[in-house]
């Protein structure tokens, strides 16, 4: 009985041997069920790129593949127990990296292939900027170029690429390579203004050109002066006030359009600004005669960037009285005439100003300008009603008073 119990278990241990011989040939056979015929890994971009694989089954594994462009499975086909696995355009027509691998449950097979650029360029892709720089060495502006084959692929790392750049009456050349699929090259302005043209070339491919504005840098001090008809205070002339040529630290006239302000400060406090832009580095504004005695101050600006010297102007006065009737019940007010300083008729457009009192309150003011050397006020009873006023006439800085009358 213990013999065979002996002779049973021995049989058993001789089945599962078997049985643990039997399983690692199977996958051995697995494992070397399907392998890689094709030795390349580098390919050119464009080239038709098909994997080769020997199998001794009619198994078709669909091999995944991916590269920085996106991800993809491809369906082989199978002839004379070979797989062959052929890569769309969408990768094959890409540079760099791309790795693939069998999907197959029993089988892990993986690998990677390099896409090298073409080496003969077709275009430039070609960028710069900023468009405008200023004067004076410290400024750049940088070219970019990516020289491309014909699938819009950068050609290879270290590929010569040659940046020239034309100002005034200097062409300059230089010799730079790609590196991380690009070229650049920086580019300073000179101590001059003016217009800069570059271009660039590569594997006897040429750019377009581009224009560089090299403008001039922020202006330095400046002068003022002012043109007068005359100088009195006729509210009616203007006077003309202009900068003199502004221009840079480099001695570049600043660009045209440059905008400049002009202060003027009057005896009495009161701010007023008139402003011009230049046009071949001087800037005019225009300010018109107060209508009464007073003094300027006037500065001008270049907002941040630079101002002027001061200068003074005075303006004398022109009307020193004036007569003024009342009539028809005092309701119709008669300023004038109105005479300048060779006693002609002052021109059209002097504000005279009326206010009417009572008991010490301002009830109205009346505004209106000479016509003709003459104002007139016609006061209507559903205004100023029937009673006793007092009136105070401004004209030109001057002013009348006139108490106690009686509108009836």
């Amino acid at each position: 009985m213990r013999l065979n119990l002996i002779y049973i278990q021995v049989i058993i241990l001789l089945c599962l041997s078997s049985f643990a011989i039997k399983t690692d040939a199977v996958d051995n056979v697995s494992v070397t069920d399907i392998q890689l015929l094709t030795q390349k890994n580098t390919f050119q971009a464009g080239d038709t790129i098909t994997l080769q694989f020997s199998t001794t089954e009619s198994i078709t594994p669909l091999m995944y593949c991916t590269n920085s462009y996106g991800s993809t499975l491809i369906k082989p086909s199978n002839k004379d127990n070979k797989l062959y696995y052929r890569l769309p355009q969408n990768l094959s027509h890409k540079i760099g990296s791309l790795y693939w691998k069998l999907l197959n449950n029993t089988t892990h097979i993986n690998g990677e292939i390099k896409i090298t650029p073409k080496t003969q360029a077709v275009k430039m892709e070609t960028y710069i900027g900023p468009p405008s720089i200023e004067a004076g060495g410290t400024d750049y502006t940088m070219l970019v170029v990516i020289p491309t084959d014909e699938l819009d692929n950068p050609l290879p790392e270290h590929t010569s690429v040659t940046a020239k750049h034309q100002f005034l009456n200097e062409i300059s050349i230089d010799s730079i390579q790609t590196k991380n699929l690009i070229a650049y090259k920086t580019i300073n302005s000179k101590d001059e203004s003016g217009r800069m043209l570059v271009s660039s070339e590569s594997v006897n491919i040429n750019s377009k050109e581009f224009t560089i504005n090299v403008l001039p840098a922020i202006p330095k001090s400046f002068t003022i002066s002012a043109e007068q008809p005359h100088n009195y205070a006729d509210g009616n002339q203007q006077t003309v006030f202009s900068t003199s040529i502004l221009k840079d630290k480099y001695g570049n006239i600043v660009s045209d359009g440059t905008f400049v302000t002009f202060s003027i400060t009057t005896s009495k406090g009161t701010v007023l600004k008139t402003y011009g832009t230049t046009i071949k580095g001087i800037a005019q504004a225009r300010m018109i005669h107060p209508d009464h005695q007073a003094q300027w101050h006037i500065k001008a600006y270049v907002a941040g960037m630079a101002e002027s010297n001061t200068i003074d102007l005075n303006f004398q006065q022109v009307i020193k009285d004036f007569n003024v009737e009342f009539s028809k019940h005092n309701r119709t007010i008669t300023i004038g005439p109105l005479q300048s300083f060779m006693n002609q008729m002052i021109p059209d457009g002097l504000q005279v100003k009326l206010f009417i009192y009572k008991n010490n309150e301002l009830l109205e003011q009346l505004n209106k300008t000479s016509v003709d050397g003459y104002v007139r006020f016609n006061l209507k009873p559903n205004i100023v009603q029937n009673d006793s006023y007092d009136f105070i006439i401004k004209v030109a800085g001057i002013e009348q008073s006139f108490n106690a009358k009686t509108l009836w």
